[in-house]
């Protein structure tokens, strides 16, 4: 409920009180009734003014409880039917009983205190049931009251009904916003987890592996060359460390185009592992969006990792091509290959095919134990 309408609802609920004390003065000052009949007057508005005030003012909880509702509109029935046959300036007190009937009490029992209380309020203007003479415009005019009663007590009941659904849909509108920030931070964190563990494994878990290599196949005679190797991949490691962390582009992509980029990252990897790579371009080399360099580097760099751990190859060919709406790089190797069903439990496969697909793109693997193993990774350029 916005300002205007609880506003509105104030006034609305304020009316009873006022057209009570309004009518109660005129009574005051135009009754001819002895004082023992005013000092009941007195008494039953005293009645009314308590029962609105406990039944609906003090208590606003009730107000959905139908059973409490429908006790206090009653009441209120009652109470006109004695007030407003005591004198006809009371007549008007039926307005309080249409705005209650329709904002507290299911429809159907709405519009049987809606027609009682017209009726009730047509015999006040009558003094009571009139003689034969005037029936026929007592029928009439009560015709006119209870139609007009019970149209302006539906309207009432509609436009309460609307504020309630508008209420019940802003909360609820305000619950899936909340609901979609906690997804959407939750989102964030894991993309973001995902993002660094694909970086920590192919930049940091790679120099890392390297330098165990290097340490490990050192000896004395070549140990300085191995040393000076291993401080080479510890330096780039941290580089990269530091440039994952604040999520920069590989300093290789910094530097160079990404085919040049890659021939750097295949001349690194061959003198490191002993294996030429063989680098081959097609297509009109172009810029394309960073994150597509990025993963087709990272996921150079992941194939190129896995053929040093498990493909024991001779010769690897790495090729960029450039189509129309299309990159793909490939990657292939004649080294012992693998089959393709049994279960992978590296985590290589799975972060190249994450990068891919993050970009609407796709990862295919081609393998067989001795034939070497081929992938081609395409995305949108």
């Amino acid at each position: 409920m916005d300002k205007w309408e609880r506003r509105l609802a104030s006034v609305a609920h304020a009316i009873p009180y006022f057209v009570l004390t309004v009518t109660t003065v005129l009574y005051t000052i135009f009754t001819q009734q002895s004082a023992s009949e005013r000092w009941f007057t007195y008494g039953v508005v005293a009645f009314g003014y308590a029962w609105m005030l406990w039944w609906f003012t003090l208590h606003p909880q009730w107000r959905g409880r139908p059973e409490r509702m429908a006790v206090f509109v009653g009441g209120m029935v009652v109470f006109y039917a004695v007030l407003g046959m005591r004198e006809h300036w009371f007549g008007a007190v039926s307005y309080a009983v249409y705005i209650y009937a329709s904002e507290v009490v299911r429809p159907r029992w709405m519009f049987l205190a809606t027609a009682a209380t017209a009726v009730l309020a047509t015999m006040s203007l009558f003094g009571g049931y009139p003689p034969e003479a005037e029936r026929p415009a007592f029928w009439l005019l009560l015709l006119v009251f209870v139609v007009v009663a019970c149209v302006f007590t539906f309207v009432g009941y509609v436009t309460t009904e609307q504020a309630r659904l508008r209420k019940a849909l802003l909360e609820e509108n305000s619950g899936l916003q909340a609901q979609l920030l906690v997804q959407a931070h939750e989102a964030g964190v894991q993309d973001e987890r995902q993002r660094m563990a694909g970086e920590i494994h192919d930049t940091l878990a790679q120099d890392l592996a390297g330098i165990i290599t290097q340490l490990s196949a050192a000896t004395p005679d070549d140990w300085e060359h191995r040393v000076a190797t291993a401080t080479g991949l510890a330096r780039s490691g941290l580089a990269e460390a530091r440039r994952s962390v604040h999520a920069l582009r590989p300093p290789a992509l910094d530097e160079a185009a990404l085919p040049e980029a890659l021939g750097e990252v295949a001349s690194g990897w061959t003198a490191l592992h002993g294996v030429p790579v063989s680098v081959t371009l097609t297509g009109s080399a172009r810029v394309m969006h960073p994150e597509v360099e990025v993963a087709l580097l990272r996921t150079a760099q992941e194939a190129l990792a896995n053929v040093a751990k498990h493909a024991s190859a001779s010769r690897v060919g790495l090729t960029l091509s450039y189509m129309e709406d299309v990159v793909t790089l490939d990657v292939r190797d004649d080294g012992i290959g693998f089959d393709l069903a049994s279960p992978s439990a590296g985590f290589g496969l799975t972060a190249m095919r994450h990068r891919v697909s993050r970009l609407s793109g796709a990862l295919d693997v081609e393998s067989e134990p001795g034939a070497g193993t081929a992938i081609s990774a395409r995305v949108p350029a």
